[in-house]
């Protein structure tokens, strides 16, 4: 998911240098979203690898 919020960021340099603003701002927005969808499952993912390191234990 993360290569996607990069390609979708890339996109959007790529657009934002020849001058398409609207397919900037609409690849910069899907690039945010992608990012913060990103970031949750990451800190989700890391709080069940901590619990289920503790249930180890």
């Amino acid at each position: 998911m993360l290569k996607w919020a990069l390609f979708f960021f890339i996109i959007s340099i790529i657009a934002a240098l020849f001058g398409f603003t609207g397919i900037a701002a609409a690849a910069a927005g899907i690039a945010k979203i992608l990012f913060f969808i990103f970031i949750v499952i990451c800190v989700i993912f890391l709080v069940l690898g901590l619990m289920a390191g503790r249930a180890i234990l």
